[in-house]
């Protein structure tokens, strides 16, 4: 961004899916962010924010989960006010996982998967339908990075990955 731009201060991650058919368990995907530091910043995550936990500084938080797919809309949203973020903070990445309590299930198992970036609640950055990563179980999506002015940059793409949700949160950062 450029010229009269103030950069990119405020982002709205979303991310839909339709419910799993009747009789079917349940298909659950879950929006996550990973902060990393200036002196780590393709190490491990200094903290993760996602359905159980949120940002020491509420800079990072999700307002709205959900565990089947059912909502109006878009399901899961997060929210991330990068211009809030401590200076220690040189990158951010962002990702989706799909739960795998109830067997194995890829993208290619999710009913009409799709993710939105905005910021300033109007301007869409990046959409996705996964359709490129449709046999990983979890992928990235975005990352921002901050750059020796302090201003965040945005650099979309959609990553797949084939790890369990847990083991997906320590590689996810990882330089792709």
């Amino acid at each position: 961004m450029s010229g009269f731009s103030k950069g990119i201060n405020k982002v709205e991650v979303a991310l839909k899916w339709d419910p799993s058919p009747a009789g079917e368990a349940p298909t659950d995907l879950d929006i996550i962010a990973a902060t990393f530091t200036s002196d780590d910043a393709y190490g491990a995550p200094a903290y993760l924010v996602h359905f159980d936990s949120r940002s020491p500084d509420g800079t990072i938080f999700l307002n709205r989960d959900s565990t089947d797919g059912r909502g109006f809309g878009w399901d899961e949203v997060m929210t991330l006010e990068l211009d809030r973020l401590d200076g220690r903070y040189a990158r951010v990445v962002v990702g989706v996982v799909i739960q795998q309590q109830f067997g194995r299930r890829t993208f290619a198992n999710v009913l009409n998967p799709a993710m939105r970036i905005r910021v300033d609640r109007y301007t869409v950055l990046a959409q996705d339908d996964f359709g490129s990563v449709l046999g990983a179980t979890a992928a990235t999506i975005v990352e921002f990075v901050r750059d020796d002015s302090g201003e965040w940059a945005f650099r979309p793409g959609v990553h797949g990955f084939e790890e369990d949700p847990a083991t997906f949160t320590r590689v996810m950062g990882r330089a792709q």
